[in-house]
């Protein structure tokens, strides 16, 4: 197929699924992950803002969007963290206790920050925020300094102390910002909201796995289009947020969050 043809025939169908997916904003009726896939792409990046919207009330702490993202990004074991065992979570949940009484489970992922801490304190730049809103690392200019750790009022970076193990499958990717694999030693890693997805028009991993289990109390989608999706419906995010009590923790800082809570009603 000659160059023209392809772009005709991309133009065709990214054309087509961004109709229908659209519509079934418009009327907001359930629609299917497929018809999601639609909402960016690689040349659209720069007009995009994400964010993404946690439902307390939904999530009953099953852990399926950390599975989902260790799973995704081959997120290495947390040698060197006091007290814990395991994988690094770049997506955690917590139990909570209520203030009336009662728990809840608190997923916390990367808050994308519009006026980000880890991004101010670094001495080279290595950690950046793009137009669309994501903060990414740069390994190959991090100098594992560590000071972005330490800035960050989530807990949500994560150093590694040791060479990571690496997975037969990692050894065929080419390391980018948007997809930190193969791991390596001595540089930061968090959420990347699952930059390379986005480019590929699908939701980030700890929504998709959200959604499978059933429970579909992660959205991600974009502040510009008013729209937002965990997988089962696309939803307008301004009407999500107004009738929900939404909240972005720790907000109080000046951090200006990406990550908006629902509160467990």
């Amino acid at each position: 197929m000659n160059s023209a043809r392809r772009k005709l025939l991309k133009a065709a169908i990214t054309g087509g699924v961004t109709t229908a997916a659209a519509i079934a904003l418009q009327q907001l009726v359930p629609v299917t992950l497929t018809d999601i896939k639609a909402m960016p792409t690689a040349s659209q990046q720069q007009a995009r803002s994400w964010v993404m919207v946690i439902d307390l009330a939904r999530c009953n702490g099953c852990k399926a969007c950390t599975e989902g993202c260790v799973n995704e990004h081959f997120v290495p074991p947390a040698w060197g963290e006091p007290n814990y065992k395991g994988h690094q979570e770049w997506i955690r949940v917590y139990e909570m206790e209520s203030p009336g009484g009662g728990k809840y489970f608190f997923p916390r992922p990367c808050m994308q920050c519009d006026n980000a801490p880890c991004v101010k304190v670094c001495p080279v730049g290595a950690s950046y925020k793009r137009d669309d809103g994501l903060v990414l690392i740069n390994q190959d200019r991090c100098i594992g300094c560590r000071f972005c750790i330490a800035a960050c009022p989530y807990e949500a970076r994560y150093f590694n102390w040791y060479d990571p193990p690496v997975s037969p499958e990692e050894k065929f990717v080419k390391y980018s910002d948007e997809y930190p694999v193969p791991h390596r030693r001595g540089v930061a890693e968090k959420c990347v909201f699952c930059a390379h997805r986005t480019e590929m028009g699908r939701l980030p991993a700890c929504v998709e796995s959200c959604h499978n289990a059933g429970m579909n109390a992660l959205y991600f989608g974009d502040v510009k289009e008013d729209a937002v999706s965990n997988g089962a419906e696309v939803v307008r995010l301004s009407e999500l947020l107004s009738k929900n009590n939404a909240y972005r923790f720790k907000e109080e800082l000046g951090t200006q969050p990406r990550v908006y809570y629902l509160a467990p009603r």
